[in-house]
């Protein structure tokens, strides 16, 4: 891939967003990574403050970026809640993270984008619906309207949109207490999803060779949704 090639990656300090990251500096990528904890990832790599949780900090962190090739956005948060429990503040915030920072990162970003360029967004297997995670997997499921109409949308400029949905991941999210209740399924593969093999998959979908692929859902879950 070639050095001006420009992304933007949420969620980059740490989990699948600082894997894809890493993924793409290795590949030539030049990287905006959008967070709220500093990070460095050396040459390439510039970062921003943003909280994804707050839609006006997301827009004053990419207002004025250099035009962005490709956008992927990564950053995401898990709570748990049972009927009878819910917590409508969780879901407040995790439809922020999940979809009105997606909405406003394109919204933002997608008019100075280059014809052909590209977006992916992390939505995960659990939109398809688990006990105990309804909130979380109605946020994730956005996402999927969010991306195929997108991808409808920005067909004529050869812009794809397509979205990622990883299982159980060995990340520090499925380590989080606050979302303990539930604890991640096993996988017939006998392991979590490698961050590493979900950056692969983001870095296909945005290099040469995935321009011919858009409105598409992947999942990547180590045969959990088997």
């Amino acid at each position: 891939m070639h050095e001006q090639q420009h992304a933007v990656v949420t969620g980059c300090s740490s989990g699948i967003g600082r894997a894809i990251a890493e993924r793409l500096l290795s590949e030539g990528w030049r990287v905006t990574g959008l967070s709220r904890r500093e990070t460095d990832l050396g040459d390439r790599f510039s970062w921003c403050h943003a909280d994804l949780a707050d839609p006006h900090s997301v827009a004053d962190a990419v207002t004025g970026l250099a035009p962005a090739s490709a956008l992927v956005h990564a950053a995401g948060l898990q709570r748990t809640g049972r009927l009878g429990g819910l917590d409508t503040a969780a879901l407040q915030e995790m439809f922020a993270v999940h979809v009105a920072a997606a909405s406003v990162l394109a919204d933002t970003l997608v008019p100075s984008m280059p014809d052909g360029g590209r977006i992916v967004l992390l939505g995960s297997r659990t939109a398809a619906g688990a006990a105990g995670k309804s909130h979380y997997a109605a946020t994730k499921a956005a996402l999927l309207g969010l991306g195929r109409s997108w991808a409808k949308e920005l067909a004529p400029r050869r812009i794809t949109v397509n979205v990622v949905s990883p299982g159980p991941t060995d990340t520090p999210m499925l380590s989080d207490p606050r979302r303990a209740e539930v604890p991640p399924v096993s996988t017939p593969l006998g392991h979590l999803v490698d961050p590493d093999d979900v950056a692969a998959l983001v870095a296909f979908l945005i290099g040469p060779h995935g321009g011919s692929i858009t409105g598409q859902d992947y999942v990547i879950c180590a045969g959990a949704s088997l």
